[in-house]
């Protein structure tokens, strides 16, 4: 066991990652050993009363089938808990808690905190929590009819209380694990568009103003043809050399999208500078560098020898790459000084200086009388962290939240230090040493509550050693004293020194917690099952306390992890339409050029031929400029199955149940848009205005019409026609336009629905 403890809790790699560390397979190690202890105990106590194999048989079975539903289904990562087969599994696992309860007594009352557990995960909050009570409840009365002991009774009703909440915590910790990995995949996924999206952005800004300037110009020219042609042949001259330059930034910053080699750079700077005549003079030292610091360094390097090209007339140049401490600079400098220095041009000094920064970094650009230095300085210690998120959206918590973890983990601690103080009872000691223990079970609950546990709290340091021993000394002091296993919390030591030491220290310890505890109780005279009872209980104690510590933190990344990554997703939204920009625009430039430049031969020696190219260029360009407002204001043509995938990731990342009920249906263009401007807006105002929990989507056909519905069980909080967006008045003419109708409003006063009918007749 002590080899698979190694294999299995030592992190795969060096990192420290709190959340990460804890792998699936570690998740699954922790929540089978844990389940299999309290299987374990609860089969111990079935051959205490009786070793015969018509009662084992019957116990065994019914216990592997305990087993089985519960790390094969209730928690498996995955697994639709809350539906039919929920429902069904959870019966199955009813019977099996209940009806052997009647055969084996006592043995068995300790196995309904299975299903509480299981209530919480299969059912929604309120029923689930009703649930919850009522199975501890029976339990309880259960027990009183098997003994009608006090303090037995509490015992029982405490400790299906725990188990429940174990099993809950623990099985969503497997799920959290799994959730937390996939989402942290998509986050890194997004954070590649939110970074493309900056540069479609300066493509939006570019051209908006360059295809204005084209509209404008060819208008104009087309006017001056017949009369002037000097004159139109000069404005053709002019906007033959804005398109060339509007395609350039088109790929330009479409090439801006790839990963830039720094040594690719220097040498292209090199040449380029020579070709111009400029003495070039390069100074690089050969160290490796993160990617995305090599990228930004080439980005200034880029940009430094462009704006040597373009507005000074330098002649020597000096690029400079250096790595001082835990930094890396670049420095760009030229003898051609250039009048002004700009603070922000498009793709230039500003957006430069924004990427800079969020690296951690520091850009300046400045003059003196003889030169003009663009330098650059990145630390590299911050060099991979993500840039700070635009928080353009609220802040939605996973089903687990931060709170209720902490709420679980305090729970189940605290009903561990009740189950010992229910032995501190039943021991009859003097009032006196029942004090002494119960101080110490305190101090050992305040540690584990405020410290060990904690997500922020420094475990591996001295700190954390200093606090395990004083563990130790809590743990073993009322054992030795009063010479009683049952006093002290052996499991708490078990997990905490899982927390506070490196593997290869930590399992040693957590094995020489379980062997003590089980020799306490066979050296203060226990019987075999209470040494057994010893070991098991500490391993399981153990496990949990770890389990459910590591829980807490990673349920507060989880929740970090989802606001990014709701974030991001609108990003992604932005970005696939930033993208047709570029498909867009590639062709209709280059036609613009093409035109231009046949115009510009042809103006003075065939007028006639100038003026319809230019009715061509000039219809052109005014598309094109409708193409750019038209994607970045996304009213192009929509698709419905796109917004369906979109709504179902942006339901997900919020932490949203959703269902979605589509009928197969073949609709035009115009109704198609509409339904799918309909499910943006009402998945918006959701994730807007809402705090729902479970969202329904359904798209219907019948034999008279169209129907759209989406429903869900968070009452809106505000107005969602306040004047930010569309709103609901503008998706209802939409909506009208096409013959339809749309209803917004809570019909039973517990749902909020947006229903959008079309009669069939207009499709």
């Amino acid at each position: 066991m002590a080899a698979r403890l190694v294999t299995v809790l030592s992190p795969s790699s060096g990192s420290e990652d709190r959340a990460t560390g804890l792998a699936p397979r570690i998740a699954l190690f922790v929540v089978a050993v844990v389940f299999a202890a309290f299987v374990v105990n609860a089969f111990q106590y079935v051959v205490e009363e009786g070793a015969t194999p018509a009662r084992l048989i019957p116990a065994g079975v019914c216990l592997a089938l305990m087993m089985v539903l519960q790390l094969g289904f209730f928690s498996r990562p995955g697994a639709a808990v809350r539906g039919r087969l929920g429902y069904a599994a959870l019966t199955v696992q009813a019977l099996l808690t209940f009806v052997p309860m009647a055969f084996y007594g006592e043995a068995w009352t300790g196995m309904p905190g299975f299903l509480a557990g299981d209530a919480l995960l299969v059912l929604r909050l309120t029923p689930g929590w009703v649930a919850f009570a009522a199975i501890t409840a029976v339990t309880g009365v259960v027990q009183a009819r098997l003994t009608g002991i006090p303090l037995e009774i509490a015992y029982i009703v405490n400790l299906t209380v725990v188990v429940g909440l174990v099993v809950y915590g623990l099985s969503r910790l497997r799920q959290l694990v799994h959730e937390l990995q996939e989402a942290r995949r998509e986050v890194a996924g997004l954070a590649v568009a939110r970074e493309r999206l900056r540069f479609a952005r300066d493509l939006h800004d570019l051209l908006g103003f360059s295809l204005s300037a084209i509209t404008l110009k060819s208008e104009l020219t087309h006017r001056l043809v017949p009369r002037q042609p000097k004159r139109a042949e000069q404005e053709l001259g002019e906007i033959l050399e804005i398109s060339r330059q509007a395609l350039s930034d088109v790929r330009e910053v479409a090439s801006s999208y790839r990963e830039l080699s720094l040594d690719d750079e220097l040498s292209s700077a090199r040449s380029v500078l020579a070709a111009a005549e400029v003495v070039v003079d390069v100074r690089a030292d050969d160290t490796e560098l993160p990617p995305r610091v090599r990228t930004v360094l080439a980005t200034v390097l880029r940009e430094g020898v462009t704006n040597l090209l373009r507005h000074s007339k330098a002649e020597h140049c000096a690029i400079t790459v250096s790595r001082a401490g835990g930094s890396v600079d670049i420095e760009v400098v030229n003898d051609g000084v250039r009048a002004a220095v700009p603070t922000d041009h498009g793709n230039g000094i500003g957006n430069l200086t924004q990427r800079v920064r969020a690296l951690g970094g520091t850009l300046t650009a400045d003059a003196d009388d003889d030169h003009y230095r663009l330098r650059a300085s990145i630390p590299l210690d911050t060099a991979d962290d993500d840039p700070p998120a635009d928080h353009e959206q609220a802040r939605r918590g996973p089903e687990m939240a931060p709170r209720r973890s902490f709420l679980i983990t305090t729970a189940v601690f605290t009903g561990y230090a009740l189950n010992t103080s229910v032995f501190v009872f039943a021991a009859h000691l003097t009032l006196p040493s029942r004090l002494v223990v119960w101080a110490c079970v305190t101090g050992s609950l305040a540690l584990m509550l405020g410290f060990f546990s904690r997500p922020t709290a420094p475990v591996r340091s001295p700190l954390g050693v200093l606090a395990l021993l004083l563990q130790v000394v809590l743990t073993y002091l009322p054992i030795v004293l009063f010479q009683n296993p049952f006093l002290g919390l052996t499991g708490f030591l078990a997990g905490a020194a899982l927390l506070v030491l490196p593997a290869r220290f930590g399992i040693p310890v957590f094995l020489a917690a379980v062997v003590s505890a089980g020799g306490a109780h066979w050296v203060f005279g226990g019987n075999t099952i209470n040494v057994g009872y010893g070991f098991l209980v500490t391993i399981n104690h153990g496990l949990v306390v770890f389990g459910l510590s590591r829980l807490r933190s990673m349920v507060q990344d989880l929740h970090d992890a989802r606001t990014d990554l709701a974030n991001l997703a609108v990003t992604k939204e932005r970005l696939r339409f930033a993208r047709d920009l570029h498909d867009l625009l590639g062709y209709s430039l280059s036609a613009i050029t093409l035109k231009s430049e046949l115009t510009h031969r042809v103006v003075c020696r065939d007028p006639e031929r100038a003026q319809q190219e230019l009715s061509g260029i000039l219809a052109i360009s005014r598309q094109a400029l409708s193409d750019v407002r038209a994607v970045a204001s996304s009213y192009r043509e929509m698709s419905l199955d796109e917004e369906t995938t979109s709504a179902r990731s942006l339901l997900a990342a919020a932490n949203v149940n959703v269902v979605l009920h589509l009928d197969p249906c073949d609709l035009p263009p115009p109704i198609r848009t509409t339904l799918a401007t309909v499910l943006r807006e009402g998945v918006t105002n959701l994730l807007r205005h809402s705090n729902a929990e479970n969202c329904e989507i359904t798209l219907a056909v019948t034999e008279d019409r169209l129907t759209m519905e989406i429903t869900n069980d968070g009452l809106l909080t505000t107005d969602p026609d306040d004047g930010t967006g569309s709103g609901i008045h503008n998706l209802t003419a939409r909506v009208k336009d096409i013959g339809g109708t749309l209803q917004a409003g809570t019909p039973d006063g517990t749902t909020y629905r947006l229903r959008a009918e079309i009669p069939l007749a207009q499709v």
